[in-house]
């Protein structure tokens, strides 16, 4: 074996440094100094977020502790969804101009680490399930930074380091030319929504359409199960907060109510969704139920708010909930509560929704952003065929001895 081709396993705590960022708490939120920090929310994989940025109070000690310079890469340290744990990116940024949340690990790499290479690394990781089966066996669901420093790091030479970082840029390069074309859809998709919807902005709604309360077209608002859930597939799937995403739900990670569901609490095609209780950015998630499983039903935390269908189609009132202009009305009539905040459903429906007084009108507008979002969901098949194969290129590069992370 060659000095280049060499694997040396080394803690990654030895071959970089390990952080933790700062605690959130409401001393820090009203302390003098703000700064701007990167949490959970700004980090994807592979791309850091900057488009929603929060600020704390940070000295200017605390700035040298916790402040991000290129080539840092970020790891989500835990969340409630296994699956996100690990989500790492690089930090390419200005020196100093964002700190960091304790949700999130730093990784510094030293001198004998790319830290291109050291991404590919954590990327395959959480591929292989590693940085969840961590996390799922603690009591709190994390990573935790003193266990993500004892895995063993394939380290090698940097010629061999950078090599491999090439060839993997290569195999990214179409990646980058999809998720460009996905962002033009979305933009697209918006654009138009906020066209139609232009209504929200006047003082009277246009000839044609309504304005009422919600409650008028959407007669109850129906809380979901209470149970205590767990991962037994054995029960009633239960869709929480993060099972609705982008007005879709979103079912990679389940949890189960072990007791039986009474059938009125059973999810029935068409069933609109409405996140009534977490964090202000998650306040007012949406989704449409089309009958995606032969079984489930929804937590307490969620609503179910189905419209009157003889007025208003249900996809029409998702879109109308997932609106900018209306998250932000939801938000303003939110309670905060310890960490979290609330939105009663009988204040909710007090909200004047506008609408096409016309059915098909409605389903116009329906079936054109349901055009977008088919020519979306093209890009995104064709984008996770390209990152399975990026993958197998990193497992070919790395070779499965190298990568397997056994902690010492």
């Amino acid at each position: 074996m060659s000095a280049d081709s060499e694997i040396r396993w080394l803690p990654v705590r030895e071959v970089g440094e390990v952080r933790m960022g700062k605690q959130l708490s409401p001393s820090s939120r009203e302390a003098a100094g703000q700064h701007p920090y990167l949490r959970v929310a700004n980090v994807y994989e592979g791309r850091i977020d900057l488009s929603d940025v929060k600020t704390m109070g940070f000295s200017s000690a605390e700035r040298e502790v916790y402040g991000l310079r290129p080539g840092d890469i970020l790891l989500n340290e835990g969340q409630e969804n296994l699956r996100m744990v690990g989500r790492s990116a690089i930090y390419t940024g200005d020196s100093g101009a964002f700190c960091f949340q304790n949700t999130l690990i730093r990784f510094r790499p030293g001198s004998e680490v790319l830290p291109e290479y050291a991404q590919a690394v954590f990327v395959r990781w959480r591929a292989q399930g590693v940085f969840a089966g961590i996390a799922e066996k603690t009591s709190i669901s994390h990573l935790g930074g003193n266990r993500f420093g004892s895995l063993l790091f394939p380290l090698r030479s940097v010629s061999e380091q950078r090599r491999i970082v090439e060839v993997i840029d290569a195999a990214s390069a179409q990646e980058l030319a999809i998720q460009a074309s996905i962002a033009k859809l979305r933009s697209a998709r918006q654009g138009t929504l906020l066209s139609a919807m232009s209504s929200l902005q006047l003082e009277e709604p246009p000839k044609g359409w309504v304005r009422v309360p919600l409650k008028e077209v959407v007669p109850v608002a129906e809380y979901g199960v209470s149970e205590a859930l767990d991962r037994d597939v054995r029960g009633v799937p239960v869709l929480r907060m993060n099972n609705l995403k982008d007005g879709r739900p979103e079912l990679s990670d389940l949890r189960y109510s072990p007791v039986s569901v009474p059938a009125k609490l059973e999810l029935k095609h068409g069933d609109v969704l409405f996140n009534r209780t977490n964090s202000i950015d998650h306040i007012g998630k949406s989704a449409l139920w089309r009958g995606e499983l032969p079984r489930a039903s929804f937590a307490s935390y969620l609503v179910r708010i189905n419209p009157d269908t003889s007025r208003l189609i249900a996809d029409y009132l998702v879109e109308w909930l997932m609106h900018p202009s209306i998250r932000q009305r939801v938000r303003s009539i939110s309670t905060v509560a310890v960490q979290q905040v609330n939105v009663n459903p009988t204040k909710l429906r007090e909200l004047e929704i506008d609408f096409p007084s016309s059915l098909s009108e409605q389903k116009q507008l329906i079936d054109l952003l349901s055009s977008y979002d088919r020519l979306i969901d093209v890009e995104l098949s064709e984008l996770d065929r390209l990152r399975n194969l990026a993958l197998g290129v990193i497992d070919k590069l790395l070779t499965e001895s190298a990568c397997s992370a056994v902690p010492i």
